[in-house]
């Protein structure tokens, strides 16, 4: 037996989740560019342009190729459309462009069927290419429901047979906000019931002998997203397939809360060995999509391969509270009411390459000082504890920010009030003195096997600061979370990545980079459950970056809720408004609501359903028309674009969900 299958027969979804090994799917050829297999990562994003303006979709286009677009996407939401995008593909090839284009294509099984005949890839969703939404619940019993089937085989292969005349290349896109009445009727609104979503459509064409396939499993929270494609590849596994993945958290929003979401999600999966191709959803021009897709997918072209007999067995010993498929935090000790147990995620900031005579300097880390009140205001990101290693500030910090301090420092300090040591291994075990409240010890995975760590005397004062060197940082430090669970150790234990990059690169490329790694690597851990603090470690990038970076992760893996959250969708041809500025402009009156979520989608096909767990939701619905949301349900519908976010807000006061922004 193979490690994929004795992997997933293990209930493992990729060829091990303690060292890096890709997961090898089937290739499949899309004009050309092939992908999956051990092919590189493609990247890939959609136009925004109305698809009958040809000569703006080809400009556009070409923009995106530049930058590095592998396969260009464009809305086929009717006949005419699909029809257009033959003028659209001999406009670029006029251009000497042959890029492969792929329709995107929702309740019109008529426009695929001709898009395929025209274009090397189809989009299909299976949440509405032959089932209607109307958020109702129906009840079915498995005869009735084997006949749903058979309808859906009966409207979907068609269109399979005409991608296998013509050599076209198909993706099923399951979003977790699209899901059909039928499937949220017998699976739920679940991981499990968007796998299902595809798997059905998966399987007719399996039968029909087509397996120019690629399967995606979107959502807008990422945690959903992540599961979704692990069961999805445990089950197509268990059923003998293995398509290639296209991965993507989808309407992930703009600026660093897009970017930082993405790499969550994406990020994740790519650790786990997962994925053949990439889609950043940002609500930018899609050009700008794809340096941040390089760089997720860069990362790991040079990524050092475990042989596949050099694999852990897949009987690893993984704990019993542990499931990849569905969220369980690590349970740990409560310290104080300060950190581990129930308590959010802290945030650490490494001050000590500041100049601590400047009151100011805590500005950044969410603490500003006026001097009039001489008292320090906090903000929503305000960081917990301040790493000064071994050099002492000379004003005094807030009461609610801790210090940290190397321990032969800290022993120095006359008032240790508030201060606490961090040691090494060697220093805790044989420390004469130790503070009474927090103690703080670095260690790394491979400390675990040690004498010093067997010698550890533990009590309810120890925190881990978890620290990595390896190639493969994220697995090495899950692995330390195992093994502590197995062991049955519940200290609590703050993450550390350090990064360091090369000094020739722009402040830019590492301000993305920090961004990209830090979402990845820790995001990862905070998705499994793991984690009572993070540490962002980046010397190269400014403090006050690394705490919006710290914070970003931690609302991206709603592991701590300091801002609001926006789902707002890429754009594309469907879109009824100018989505980047209409975004900017919801932002900027609501952008002090925090634990709020608002959808902003650009048309009903992204509406709704799409907008997920969204509070409050802004959706296009005519030409200067908008169609407002509480949750799922409509409260007012072709509001004027003029008076829509006044009529959002009003919503949110009726609600008793609004507050005035504060004027600083």
């Amino acid at each position: 037996m193979d490690t994929q299958a004795a992997a997933a027969l293990k209930g493992i979804y990729c060829n091990s989740i303690t060292q890096y090994s890709r997961f090898l799917t089937h290739e499949v050829n899309i004009g050309g560019v092939k992908m999956g297999g051990k092919q590189p990562i493609r990247i890939q994003s959609m136009t925004t342009a109305f698809t009958m303006d040809t000569e703006a979709s080809i400009a556009q286009s070409i923009r995106m190729i530049d930058a590095g677009c592998e396969y260009v996407r464009i809305t086929a939401p009717s006949i005419k459309e699909a029809q257009n995008l033959l003028e659209i593909k001999k406009g670029l090839a006029a251009k000497g462009y042959h890029t492969p284009l792929v329709a995107d294509i929702h309740f019109t099984p008529n426009a695929a069927e001709l898009a395929a005949k025209i274009v090397e890839k189809v989009r299909v969703n299976p949440g509405n290419y032959a089932d209607k939404k109307k958020f109702e619940e129906l009840n079915y019993t498995p005869e009735a429901y084997e006949k749903e089937l058979a309808r859906i085989k009966t409207k979907f292969a068609p269109l399979v047979e005409i991608c296998k005349a013509n050599g076209t290349a198909m993706r099923i896109g399951t979003n977790h906000g699209s899901l059909s009445d039928r499937i949220m009727s017998w699976y739920g609104d679940t991981p499990k019931g968007m796998v299902e979503s595809a798997m059905e459509f998966i399987r007719i064409c399996h039968g029909m002998d087509y397996h120019n396939l690629v399967i995606s499993m979107k959502s807008s929270n990422a945690q959903v997203m992540v599961q979704a494609y692990r069961l999805l590849v445990k089950t197509m596994v268990a059923e003998g397939m293995n398509y290639p993945l296209h991965l993507g958290v989808t309407e992930a929003g703009d600026g660093e809360d897009g970017r930082i979401k993405s790499a969550v999600g994406i990020g994740t999966l790519l650790e786990d060995g997962l994925g053949d191709t990439i889609r950043v959803s940002l609500t930018e021009e899609p050009e700008y999509e794809i340096p941040v897709a390089q760089a997720l997918a860069q990362r790991y072209e040079n990524r050092t391969q475990i042989a596949e007999e050099d694999l852990e067995n897949p009987d690893f010993d993984l704990p019993a509270q542990y499931s990849p498929f569905e969220y369980n935090k690590r349970e740990s000790a409560e310290l104080n009411t300060f950190i581990g147990g129930h308590q959010v995620p802290r945030v650490i900031l490494d001050l000590s390459d500041q100049n601590l005579k400047d009151v100011n300097i805590l500005a950044a880390a969410g603490y500003n000082y006026s001097p009039i009140l001489d008292k320090y205001n906090m903000g929503d990101q305000s960081i917990d504890f301040a790493y000064l290693g071994d050099k002492l500030p000379s004003f005094n910090f807030p009461g609610n920010l801790k210090q940290l301090y190397n321990y032969q420092t800290w022993l120095t300090l006359n008032d240790k009030t508030n201060c606490h040591p961090l040691f090494t291994l060697k220093e805790y075990i044989s420390a004469s003195q130790k503070d009474v409240a927090l103690n703080l010890v670095s260690v790394k995975h491979r400390d675990l096997d040690g004498d010093d760590f067997a010698n550890i005397p533990f009590d309810k004062t120890l925190v881990f600061v978890l620290e990595t060197t390896t190639e493969f940082g994220m697995m090495d430090q899950r692995s330390f979370f195992f093994k502590l669970m197995n062991a049955g150790i519940d200290t609590p234990v703050i993450v550390k990545r350090s990064y360091q990059f090369d000094d020739a690169e722009s402040l830019a490329q590492k301000e993305l980079k920090t961004q990209l790694y830090g979402a990845t690597d820790l995001g990862a851990l905070l998705l499994d459950g793991f984690g009572d603090g993070v540490w962002l470690d980046a010397p190269q990038v400014s403090t006050k970056f690394r705490v919006s970076t710290s914070f970003g992760i931690l609302q991206a893996t709603r592991s701590r809720i300091s801002k609001t959250e926006y789902i707002s969708c890429p754009s594309c041809g469907r879109t009824l408004f100018d989505l980047q500025e209409t975004t900017q402009m919801i932002r900027s009156r609501t952008d002090h609501l925090k634990g709020i979520k608002i959808g902003i989608m650009g048309c009903i096909v992204n509406g709704p359903g799409e907008m997920a767990d969204a509070d409050y939701g802004y959706v296009g619905t005519g030409p200067g028309k908008i169609t407002l949301y509480r949750g799922k349900e409509v409260v007012k519908k072709n509001v004027s674009s003029d008076n829509a976010l006044d009529d959002l807000i009003g919503i949110m006061k009726d609600d008793g969900m609004w507050v005035e922004k504060e004027i600083v």
